[in-house]
C-alpha cells in the first residue's frame, strides 16, 4: 500500500553560492515550522547547474578581474557553502533536469527567490518551478521574476502552468504586475523569508572586535566607496568586506560562511551593500544602511524600498556627503519599521489562508 503524500516541501534555489539565497531557503523552512508545518527542503540537483553556480563562485566579482589569490579564498568560502547547505532537512534527492513526478507532499512551497526569472542564466524556464510535474497543493511564496520585466509580459504556455498554483503571493511590484497581465488579478505582496522570519545563525562571532560596517556586495562605483571610507573614517569603523573583494575595504573576508554572514550582520554598526539581501538583513536587524543600486538588481531593490517606504536609503554615485550621513548615522525610520511590520502581519495572513 502507498504511503499517502505529507508534509511541507519548499522549492527554492537552495543550492545556490550566495548568503541571501542560503537564508531565504532556512528562514522560509524554519518559518513554516515554527506555525506547524513539518517542512523540508525539496532536494533538486543538477551537474549542469552546480558547475555553472561552483564557476560563478570561484569568479563572482566579474567583470572585475578575480586577483589569483583571491581563487583559494572563493573555494574555502564555497566549500563553506557546501557543507552547510548539506546541512539542510532534505527530500530525496532528484535529478532536476530529468525530474520524476513529484508526489510525496501534501503540499509544496514555490519561492522565495527568483524562482520565475525567465531570464535567469542557468535556472531561467525551468519547469518544475512553474508547477509542472508536482502532485499536491501549490503555494507560492514571495516568489519572484527577478530582473525579467513586467513590460516584456509572460508567454501563455508559463501563465497556463501559475493557474495550477491554489495561492500565489509574490515579493515585488514587478512579479505582481507580471502575474496580473498575465493572470487577470493580483497577487498578495509579502515580504521575503529574511524579513518576514529572523534569521538564527549557528555558532559564535569569529569577526573583528572593534566596531565595523557591513560592506556587502560588489562592483560599486568609486564614489560610493570614497563616500562610505569617509564616513566610517571619520567615526573609527572598521569596514569589513563580507564574501567579496571591494579594496576600499579594510578587511577582506571573502571566506565568511552563511552563518559568519548573517552574524555579521547583525553585529554591524551600519550596512553599505548594493544587493537586495544586503538591504533585507539591514531592516532585519535594524541597522542603518545605505544601498547603491545596480542595473541588474536595481528592480527587486526599488520595489522593496518603495514598500518598505525606505527609499531615502537609496543613494546614486552623485548624492552629496550629507545622504550617506543621514542613512548611515540616523536609526530607521519608526515608520518604516512600523510599516514593516505591518507587511509582518499580512504575510501571516496569507500563509495561513493558503496553507491551512
Amino acid at each position: 500500500m502507498e504511503k499517502p503524500a505529507s508534509g511541507t516541501g519548499v522549492l527554492t534555489f537552495h543550492r545556490c553560492i550566495n548568503y541571501g539565497s542560503y537564508w531565504q531557503a532556512r528562514c522560509l523552512v524554519e518559518g513554516l515550522r515554527s506555525r506547524g508545518y513539518p517542512a523540508v527542503i525539496v532536494d533538486h540537483d543538477s551537474w549542469r547547474i552546480r558547475l555553472a553556480e561552483w564557476m560563478c563562485a570561484l569568479r563572482p566579482v566579474l567583470p572585475t578581474p578575480v586577483p589569483g589569490t583571491d581563487y583559494p579564498l572563493y573555494a574555502l568560502k564555497l566549500a563553506k557553502f557546501v557543507r552547510t547547505i548539506a546541512s539542510f532537512q532534505r527530500s530525496p534527492r532528484f535529478d532536476l533536469d530529468h525530474p520524476k513526478v513529484l508526489d510525496r507532499f501534501e503540499r509544496v512551497v514555490v519561492g522565495s527567490d527568483e524562482v520565475w526569472n525567465l531570464a535567469h542564466p542557468w535556472y531561467g524556464g525551468c519547469p518544475l518551478f512553474f508547477g509542472v510535474g508536482i502532485r499536491a497543493r501549490l503555494v507560492a511564496y514571495a516568489a519572484s521574476f527577478g530582473n525579467y520585466n513586467a513590460s516584456n509580459g509572460l508567454d501563455p504556455i508559463w501563465a497556463d502552468r501559475l493557474r495550477a498554483f491554489d495561492a500565489i503571493s509574490v515579493r515585488d511590484q514587478n512579479s505582481r504586475d507580471i502575474i496580473k497581465n498575465a493572470l487577470g488579478f493580483e497577487p498578495e505582496l509579502v515580504l521575503d523569508p529574511c524579513l518576514q522570519f529572523m534569521p538564527k545563525p549557528d555558532g559564535g562571532w569569529r569577526g573583528p572586535v572593534r566596531p565595523f560596517v557591513a560592506v556587502y556586495g560588489h562592483n560599486f562605483s568609486e564614489a560610493f566607496g570614497r563616500a562610505v571610507r569617509r564616513w566610517a573614517e571619520s567615526r573609527g569603523y572598521l569596514l569589513l568586506s563580507l564574501g567579496y573583494r571591494n579594496d576600499w575595504a579594510n578587511r577582506q573576508w571573502i571566506t565568511a560562511g552563511p552563518h559568519d554572514f548573517a552574524h555579521a550582520m547583525a553585529r554591524a554598526a551600519a550596512v553599505a551593500t548594493n544587493f537586495f539581501h544586503g538591504c533585507a538583513f539591514a531592516l532585519r536587524y535594524r541597522k542603518p544602511f545605505v544601498c547603491e543600486t545596480s542595473p541588474y538588481r536595481a528592480t527587486k531593490i526599488q520595489n522593496l524600498m518603495a514598500w518598505v517606504n525606505g527609499q531615502k536609503h537609496l543613494v546614486p554615485p552623485t548624492a552629496p556627503p550629507a545622504a550617506y550621513d543621514a542613512c548611515l548615522s540616523e536609526a530607521l525610520d519608526p515608520n518604516l519599521l512600523d510599516r514593516i511590520e505591518l507587511l509582518r502581519r499580512k504575510s501571516d495572513v496569507y500563509l495561513d489562508l493558503a496553507l491551512g
